[in-house]
């Protein structure tokens, strides 16, 4: 009961958030806000304690706090926060995108389908009409073509009359609805396979060049590649190894706190921010170094196919349908995985520039002239650099009978191993005040509880390991700090107060579940099942009965009929009258009299004996005034 009244105040704090960010100009989703909440409330300087009820007080300072941090400007930690959430709503994995990808090709090409398998042609121009809709799917399923260019519409025709001529429609409409979309499927296979024969025969390379006959979208997203993420990447990775060098001096023991002006909270946000753009153009590339892979592959086997179909397809030859069919449709499968992995890279490269916006921050705070100056003769060192370095620190075999270690040269799978922090030492993040060194797998492996750790020098594995206790909650102790180190490094598991906001499962994100939310209308048919009624339905068993009886006895009866001599060759006589005239007459004068109201008064009446009765007139004529 606690706990629910807990998520219903959380949950109305979220929603005022939101409102006020609208009356301030700035607009934020409910799971953003949600997040800020949770990383204030587990910030130990803002003094909120998460097993204690939140008093008015607390609630309003928790508010303002949020407000401040969603509403600051150029802030790196809060433009980190909103490229992950960016990321995490975007990014799906490989299947998950396909398959979005196929269901909104079957929901565009529904409508089409429905129109095809629900016709029921009678008259010639309806058979016409039909074929055409036909047609139309073809170019709509196979994206070679629009159907409002006419030479596409004539290529498919031709190739449409080779496999179901108009003639033979009549056999596709007996079908049932089922059988009717099988076939329309199977019709688009040989079809688009015919056409690309048709254009492959146009050109003399065997390696096709089949990649003007996608849409300009997909065109434009081939020929850019890879190219475009490797060159942000590239970038990223240059700021992310001048910063790192500008931490790693400003951070080093030897320098005192007091002796050091410079923003040094800033530029460690700064460096999560480009760490966490360059951790997601690493995937990234990595989905596209596979389609790239995938698309030669498909290449070359669609040649291959191409090839065949020539050798098999001479001039003047009849070839039966069962020959050539599988292979028109082997050259159409092979084009739609093509289709496929080009619209994959279009979703992935959407995804590189839509990451971009999140970069602003950090480039106008420090721009390149200011960290040069900060470096002045520092070396920057590459992440290449430091585990070229480091690669012979490798731990002492002696060691491993106090830890668990893994080593390169006793274990191949270490590159599969997941490792905490996101690969990150964690010794160094710890003695060096938050900063971000990418461990190197070769020095060794530390294995405590089941989870992974490895580190940027040997010291720094020895060190982590003599107390590794101590450093995992010295780490998520100071990742509080950072709010956007959450999901960089990965600390799901290692924040359990967080839990009193949302459940996690391990391995998923950290979060909370978003809801989609969305204007929806719906109508319903006015009848969906038409309506029978039958007149002869009987609820009263007595009065079924009394009809049954009826039936019976009619089976006995016969029916007689006769005519008499005065009803023989007699016709029907009507006869019909007029009605009588409704008439009115009217006077030339229309003329009245009046008589006086008379009006008598008598005295004496009442009250005395003797007493004489005084009749008066009171009468008034007719033409007096009232």
């Amino acid at each position: 009961m606690f706990r629910a009244r807990t998520e219903r105040v959380i949950k109305t704090i979220i929603c005022e958030i939101v409102e006020e960010c609208v009356r301030r100009g700035h607009s934020f989703s409910e799971t953003l806000a949600g997040f800020m909440v949770k990383a204030v409330v587990l910030n130990p300087t803002n003094g909120f304690d998460v097993d204690q009820t939140l008093s008015e007080e607390d609630v309003q300072r928790l508010k303002q706090l949020c407000l401040d941090k969603l509403t600051e400007e150029t802030s790196p930690g809060l433009d980190t926060i909103k490229m992950q959430l960016y990321f995490e709503m975007n990014y799906a994995s490989r299947c998950e995108f396909l398959a979005e990808i196929h269901r909104i090709l079957e929901f565009r090409l529904s409508g089409v389908c429905r129109e095809i398998t629900d016709n029921r042609a009678k008259s010639r121009d309806d058979f016409h009409t039909l074929y055409h809709q036909i047609i139309t799917y073809i170019l709509l399923r196979s994206a070679i073509g629009s159907p409002a260019n006419f030479s596409c519409v004539q290529d498919t025709n031709a190739a449409l009359q080779s496999v179901l001529p108009l003639n033979d429609l009549g056999a596709f409409l007996v079908l049932l609805k089922k059988d009717k979309e099988q076939q329309l499927k199977e019709l688009t296979m040989i079809v688009t396979g015919i056409r690309i024969f048709n254009e492959a025969s146009k050109q003399n390379e065997e390696l096709l060049s089949l990649h003007k006959l996608m849409p300009a979208v997909l065109q434009e997203a081939l020929q850019v590649g890879d190219r475009s993420i490797k060159n942000e990447l590239s970038i990223t990775q240059d700021l992310v190894w001048r910063y790192t060098a500008v931490l790693e001096k400003l951070t080093h023991p030897n320098i005192q706190p007091a002796q050091c002006e410079m923003p040094i909270t800033q530029l460690k946000q700064a460096l999560y921010n480009v760490r966490q753009h360059e951790s997601y153009l690493k995937i990234l590339q990595s989905d596209v170094s596979i389609c790239c892979q995938r698309m030669e592959s498909r290449q070359a086997k669609l040649s291959s196919v191409l090839k065949q179909l020539r050798e098999t397809v001479q001039p003047n030859m009849a070839i039966p349908g069962s020959t050539v069919f599988p292979l028109f449709k082997a050259v159409t499968k092979l084009w739609f995985e093509l289709q496929d992995e080009a619209e994959l890279l279009h979703i992935l490269s959407n995804i590189t520039v839509g990451l971009k916006p999140f970069l602003v921050s950090q480039a106008k705070r420090f721009s390149k002239a200011y960290l040069n100056s900060l470096l002045e003769a520092t070396k920057v060192k590459t992440d290449a650099n430091r585990l070229a370095v480091s690669s012979d620190e490798q731990i002492d075999p002696t060691l491993l009978n106090t830890q668990a270690w893994l080593l390169p040269h006793a274990n191949d799978r270490l590159k599969e191993l997941p490792l905490e922090y996101n690969g990150f030492c964690g010794y160094m993040f710890v003695n060096r005040d938050g900063l971000l060194l990418p461990g190197n797998p070769s020095i060794g492996i530390l294995e405590h509880k089941e989870r992974f750790y490895a580190f940027s020098s040997r010291e720094a594995a020895l060190a982590f390991a003599s107390s590794p206790d101590d450093f995992v909650a010295q780490v998520a102790e100071k990742s509080k700090l950072f709010p956007e180190l959450f999901q960089l490094l990965r600390l799901h598991q290692q924040l359990p107060s967080s839990r009193s906001y949302s459940e996690k499962e391990p391995g998923q994100s950290l979060w909370p579940m978003h809801i989609n939310k969305r204007e929806i209308g719906i109508q319903t048919d006015t009848h969906p099942v038409e309506t029978h009624i039958d007149k002869s339905y009987e609820w009263n068993e007595w009065e079924l009965r009394r009809k049954a009886i009826k039936l019976a006895n009619i089976r006995t009866t016969v029916t007689h009929s006769m005519q008499t001599n005065l009803s023989h060759m007699r016709r029907d006589n009507v006869s019909q009258t007029w009605l009588p005239k409704e008439a009115t007459s009217q006077t030339m004068r229309e003329s009245g009299s009046n008589v006086p109201n008379p009006q008598t008064y008598l005295q004496g009446l009442r009250g005395q004996r003797d007493a004489e009765v005084l009749k008066v007139d009171l009468t008034r004529p007719v033409e007096e005034k009232p």
